[in-house]
């Protein structure tokens, strides 16, 4: 349920923009105007964050930084501005507030253990000088403890979160925020430069080139695109080869689409695929709960703690081949060719690749989690984590810990024809529809044929998947007994 607004008696108030880039049903900008005189806007590209990326053409920052673009140029164009800051936002916002002489700042939820103990220094900061400090829910349909079971606990299995979020869920929930209602409130700062990327220590990367449009206008053309085939969701999500998925993960990563107009939509559309669709935004707010109620499955802890110290090998050779896409299992590797190269991963795959690198190669999934998070442009700490966890069986909900994906017959199903593979991996063009899914079974002669005899085009398989998987078995296993 939304959070009350205060008391209309603020006359200068600041909105604080985080993982929320948009001008339209959003909750702190619309109780800001509500309960304000003037209401000014801010985004803070946090060096508390930045400083850690080591890798500087990261097209995270290049879409945050997109997106910030276009949400400025929407606030100037409604008579407001959006004053841009390049520094550690724990000090930033409440200079800013001070200096503009707020009386109150209005921000949206952050989960993540990090961003909460930000948001803890920032409200005791604002506290001493004597600065209001407003946080609401935006980014979820239902948080925290809105969604328990009727013991009062909070949900471990998505199965029933879902039916209870399902019976709880009304209008009122996915209800937009009428921002434009009071727009003429905003306020506008006297000057107001936008960072460059260069400026801040960042490069361009290939996002221009990609079929990713950024900001808002970017995230509701998805939509409008995506609300055309909704109704194929359940049949066509699982084929990386077609356009079956919404591609909508980044916008809600930062807030460019709002959870309650893509609620609503589905709901209202009630059909088979848009059903199958509002469960992948169920399994978001689950997996959001479930960082708030367990947040050691942010410092890397294992949820089901008997799995926290598994004997994975943790071969580094391995690894890195599955890193580089080549370990010889040619999904597995278009895969990691697309993420590599995009920064994106159907989800199909994130499946496959996970268990591949878990239950085949025997890596520790926190390997793989944090490669993802370097990887990832919709990177988002909650559905990482409790997909990695679901995959290696470690999870809440997760698949149990003797079912293993087998990458080939993966492949033969989700991507029967080879079009995926043959789009990251072209050393296998030349392969026929069987041929592509386990070219280490084409004879000699045929290899010879195709180019691939010497080994060198195309790497044979690293391990002996039906050897890895009794590996696998025993290694589960073993920890299973000790308990």
């Amino acid at each position: 349920m939304p959070a009350m607004p205060p008391k209309p008696n603020h006359t200068k108030s600041l909105v604080w923009f985080r993982r929320d880039l948009r001008d339209y049903d959003h909750a702190a900008l619309y109780h800001a105007l509500k309960t304000s005189s003037q209401v000014y806007c801010a985004f803070v590209f946090d060096t508390d964050i930045l400083d850690h990326l080591h890798n500087k053409a990261d097209r995270r920052v290049e879409f945050i930084w997109e997106s910030v673009c276009e949400l400025k140029t929407a606030l100037q164009v409604k008579g407001g501005d959006l004053v841009v800051l390049h520094g550690s936002a724990k000090t930033e916002i409440p200079q800013l507030a001070h200096a503009l002489q707020a009386n109150a700042v209005f921000t949206n939820h952050d989960y993540e253990p990090d961003a909460i103990n930000r948001d803890a220094q920032v409200a005791e900061q604002l506290q001493q000088l004597n600065i209001n400090f407003y946080h609401y829910k935006d980014q979820v349909i239902f948080e925290k403890d809105e969604v328990l079971n009727q013991t009062g606990k909070p949900y471990g299995v998505f199965t029933p979160y879902k039916n209870m979020w399902l019976k709880t869920v009304n209008d009122f929930y996915v209800k937009p925020y009428a921002v434009d209602d009071y727009i003429t409130n905003l306020a506008r700062p006297a000057t107001s430069e936008l960072p460059s990327l260069e400026s801040m220590g960042f490069k361009r990367t290939n996002l221009a080139s990609m079929r990713l449009p950024t900001g808002m206008s970017g995230g509701l053309r998805l939509f409008e695109d995506f609300k055309n085939r909704m109704y194929r969701y359940k049949d066509a999500r699982d084929y990386p080869a077609i356009k079956g998925v919404s591609y909508l993960s980044v916008h809600l990563r930062f807030g460019t689409v709002s959870i309650r107009h893509l609620a609503r939509e589905a709901m209202h559309a009630a059909d088979t695929g848009a059903l199958t669709w509002l469960s992948e935004l169920i399994w978001r707010d689950f997996y959001m709960q479930i960082l708030h109620h367990h947040p050691h499955v942010a410092a890397g802890r294992a949820y089901k703690t008997e799995y926290e110290t598994l004997p994975f090998p943790n071969d580094k050779t391995l690894f890195q081949a599955w890193c580089d896409g080549k370990t010889g299992y040619p999904l597995v590797d278009a895969a990691m060719r697309q993420l590599n190269n995009t920064g994106f991963m159907h989800n199909r795959l994130r499946m496959v690749a996970a268990s591949f690198l878990v239950k085949d190669l025997l890596v520790d999934w926190r390997w793989g989690e944090r490669y993802f998070a370097e990887k990832l442009i919709d990177f988002d700490l909650s559905a990482n984590n409790g997909g990695w966890q679901w995959a290696a069986s470690t999870g809440c909900d997760a698949q149990p810990w003797f079912r293993i994906f087998n990458p080939v017959t993966q492949s033969e199903k989700f991507d029967a024809e080879g079009k995926f593979i043959r789009k990251y991996v072209p050393e296998l063009a030349q392969c026929n529809d069987k041929e592509i899914h386990a070219p280490w079974l084409i004879s000699p002669l045929r290899l010879q044929a195709l180019n691939l005899s010497s080994g060198c085009a195309y790497p044979a398989p690293i391990v002996d998947h039906a050897s890895q998987r009794e590996r696998a078995l025993a290694l589960y296993k073993g920890a299973s007994t000790s308990i």
